[in-house]
């Protein structure tokens, strides 16, 4: 057979189970070499057929012929003072996307935030991928691929020094909008719960949306992993200016969505609340109280992300990312001078705090106020705790018992963002930086 009628080769990193399965069907194999291969190729990292000892070698001769293993190309790989690695990937077109993963809790717990597109149709003011324009959907190869990638960069499946995995939780929140690439996001999200390949709980994957509220609901049919919501701000004339798609799905609508999902995964779940602080924009006392209101029906913890300022081409940007972004001039990793102290932030943190706080039984709020370190200003006197000192460790587990979760995003451009910026944010004092302090992660 010449090489222009060559028929060819089926990539079968991104091909789920059931697809594994009809490819050896075809091949007039039995099913069950779906789930070894499966095996070679997602937990052991095996791109070479002919390493595949537990198949007969006239079968690896028929597969090198009638298939390969082929994920993306690393064309960049960064690694920050804390740990953070950055993966800038070439796909089939000659197309860029980024990965990055993100330790945590002193490393036990590595978040992949993986890409679904090569750029992005919805827009967002504050988003530099959207900026960017959409140029097209990635297949489940690519999606997949991603984590394939970054499992051998980090040395292996159970290559972490704690004897763990070297990839614990993923989050579809890298370029792109999910829901918008349905047909390739699902797949690749079954190929990471699937025990043949990556095995990671459905606690532990987690898709954040903008708000296609009827993939919302069509999602909950298909798929019950943790689902984040890119809010950003609790009011509808605000949220059009930040993510045009609320003038589709207005907030009301997409907090009803969240509430069918919940109904459909069938255990206690909450939703996770991204909500990005811009200066003068969405970060002042008024808003933390909208945001409350808001969210007082839906089990929900909060994720606060620090706005990461970029260099913005055209002007349909609000005015106050756009002076944040003149400040980031020709580079994309400026923090913003008012990072330093950030009193409208704090704001936002006591306010959200004091809710978390109300949210507790009785008995847990009087342990929690008498170890309080800190006294809200914006509060009436009467709702603030006794200013005695909090170890940093008891502050954590009011966050939590809450279901309230106060995040530094450290991904991107924010991968050099110092530490202290999260302790600011925290609330946690000067004197207590040497301690170890838990940051949660969505």
């Amino acid at each position: 057979m010449s090489a222009a009628t060559a028929i060819p080769r089926t990539n079968l990193l991104g091909l789920s189970r059931e697809q594994m399965e009809a490819f050896f069907v075809s091949l007039g194999e039995k099913k069950f070499r779906a789930a070894q291969v499966m095996k070679w190729i997602h937990q052991e990292g095996c791109d070479d057929f002919e390493s595949m000892t537990n198949l007969s070698k006239p079968l690896r001769a028929r597969l090198e012929e009638h298939a390969e293993i082929r994920g993306p190309s690393v064309v960049y790989e960064g690694t920050s003072s804390d740990g953070t690695r950055k993966w800038v990937l070439e796909v089939e077109d000659g197309s860029y996307v980024e990965t990055v993963l993100i330790p945590a809790d002193s490393g036990t717990r590595r978040t992949l935030c993986v890409s679904s597109q090569v750029g992005c149709s919805l827009d967002c003011s504050f988003c530099s991928t959207g900026k960017q324009g959409f140029q097209r959907n990635l297949t489940s190869a690519e999606i997949i691929g991603q984590v394939w990638v970054a499992q051998q960069r980090a040395g292996g499946r159970m290559s972490a020094p704690d004897g763990r995995r070297a990839i614990t939780n993923v989050v579809m929140m890298g370029m792109g909008e999910p829901l918008l690439n349905y047909d390739n996001v699902v797949p690749s999200m079954k190929l990471m719960l699937d025990d043949n390949a990556y095995g990671l709980s459905k606690r532990r994957v987690t898709l954040s949306t903008s708000g296609v509220v009827p993939m919302i609901d069509k999602l909950g049919d298909d798929i019950d992993v943790s689902l984040a919501i890119s809010l950003h701000a609790a009011n509808d004339e605000l949220r059009n200016e930040l993510v045009p798609l609320n003038r589709k799905y207005n907030i009301r609508k997409l907090l009803d969505s969240c509430q069918r999902y919940l109904a459909k995964c069938g255990d206690a779940r909450h939703i996770t609340i991204e909500y990005t602080l811009i200066k003068d924009v969405n970060d002042q006392q008024v808003h933390a109280q909208e945001l409350v209101a808001l969210l007082d029906e839906l089990p929900c913890k909060i994720n606060l992300i620090p706005f990461n300022p970029f260099p913005i081409r055209g002007t349909r940007s609000h005015p106050a990312i756009r002076s944040c972004a003149s400040r980031a001039g020709s580079t994309s990793s400026a923090i913003p001078r008012w990072y330093a102290r950030p009193a409208a932030t704090t704001s936002m943190r006591h306010a959200v705090s004091w809710w978390a706080r109300s949210r507790i039984a009785p008995s847990a709020t009087s342990a929690i106020s008498s170890r309080s370190s800190w006294t809200p200003t914006e509060l009436p006197r009467s709702a603030a705790s006794p200013a005695r000192r909090r170890r940093p460790g008891a502050r954590q587990s009011v966050w939590r018992r809450a279901g309230v979760a106060l995040t530094s995003l450290r991904s991107g451009a924010l991968m050099g963002a110092p530490k202290p910026l999260c302790y600011q944010l925290l609330g946690i004092r000067p004197s207590d930086y040497r301690r170890p302090v838990n940051v949660g992660e969505p």
